[in-house]
């Protein structure tokens, strides 16, 4: 037998909700895999808690460029505003580390394509926290779908109807294109639409309105798209933070079975139902019964595949090419909404103006100050 692969050591950036809530359980599941060495944080008060709270062996640091130079990572998991994961994760990747990096991954389409070529120059992977899409429900509907069990995908809906209120947009990063880069379309609904994709396949063609209906914010607070896939399937797609009663929904109708997910913030495999055509026999749809092991989408499931990959030597999940579709679609949803005409897959290239920035400099949605 090989002997395992040694404890990759990981520094976290940033140590707020989303770290100490997420990614620290991630990392306790797989402590025989990895070795939290390393925290930084601009705020000391914050950052001195989260060490109490994972260890006081774990360095600090106020630095990013001051903790890499240091320790060295082989891991460098990214939880700060939006704003700045382009730069820490460029710099991350200059110092060898691989990186998993909270959604969005960057701003822009520029932004992502910076990453790649210093993913290129340095032989380290940037992956996105898009941790729905590795629940064993969501692997085993990927599955079906892609193998034709369930039939051509024809018809599907995605749905991420949230609810923030004033004090949510207080904060004074969000809302705004220079620090979260959109609105529900960016850092709410791109965890169900990444799903969508990555169930179905690529798109072709979208179709999209967006509006400010409630909060004084420089971007969208709702957002609907109309898509059309490469393989025929026409859907939907709702992005809203007005929503009283939150659910997070996504439904594929397919020409012999429709798959339903509805959750909130995570799924596990009761949440998904699978519902067949009236030609189809019982015994065929018995055997689309969701897998006995029951795992949840999570930050721990998408860690684990990463880990599997370092091991391995190989691209991990979440990254290039299929993480750059994800934002593709995104711009392109924001394009369609703010222009009012259809776009097409692959079409936001450099000189284009939604390819630098996500509001295109819309002269009704570029950033400029409010009353």
């Amino acid at each position: 037998m090989s002997p395992s692969p040694a404890r990759r050591r990981v520094a976290v950036i940033g140590t707020g909700a989303i770290v100490s809530g997420s990614h620290l359980p991630a990392l306790r599941h797989h402590a025989d895999r990895v070795e939290l060495v390393a925290a930084v944080d601009v705020d000391q008060a914050r950052l001195d808690a989260f060490r109490q709270l994972a260890g006081e062996d774990v360095a600090g640091y106020t630095s990013t460029g001051e903790m890499l130079d240091a320790v060295r990572p082989d891991l460098v998991l990214i939880g700060t505003p939006p704003s700045l994961h382009r730069e820490q994760t460029i710099a991350a990747l200059k110092a060898g580390a691989w990186v998993l990096c909270e959604k969005p991954l960057c701003l822009s389409l520029a932004e992502y394509d910076d990453i790649a070529a210093a993913e290129e120059a340095s032989g380290a992977y940037a992956s996105v926290v898009f941790q729905h899409r590795y629940g064993s429900g969501a692997v085993h509907a990927r599955e079906l779908i892609a193998s034709g069990e369930l039939g051509t995908p024809l018809v599907a809906h995605c749905q991420t109807t949230w609810h923030r209120d004033a004090a949510y947009y207080a904060v004074p990063w969000r809302g705004r294109w220079a620090t979260e880069g959109g609105g529900p379309t960016m850092g709410h609904g791109i965890h169900q639409f990444d799903l969508l994709l990555h169930l179905l396949g690529p798109w072709t063609e979208i179709r999209a309105m967006a509006a400010r209906l409630v909060h004084d914010t420089e971007s969208e607070d709702v957002s609907t798209a109309l898509v059309r896939f490469e393989n025929g399937a026409l859907a939907t797609v709702v992005n809203s933070v007005l929503s009283p009663h939150e659910v997070s929904r996504i439904r594929v109708d397919c020409a012999d079975a429709t798959v339903e997910l509805t959750h909130l913030y995570g799924h596990r495999n009761d949440d998904w139902v699978y519902t067949p055509a009236p030609h189809v026999p019982s015994e065929r749809a018995s055997a689309w019964r969701t897998p006995a092991a029951d795992v949840p989408s999570s930050h721990t499931a998408q860690l684990g595949g990463l880990l599997d990959a370092y091991d391995n030597g190989v691209r991990p999940p979440g990254s290039g090419a299929g993480a750059r579709a994800t934002l593709d679609f995104a711009a392109a949803l924001y394009k369609a909404a703010f222009t009012g005409q259809p776009v097409h897959a692959g079409e936001i290239a450099p000189g284009d103006p939604f390819y630098p920035a996500m509001h295109g400099d819309h002269p009704h949605w570029a950033p400029k100050e409010r009353a």
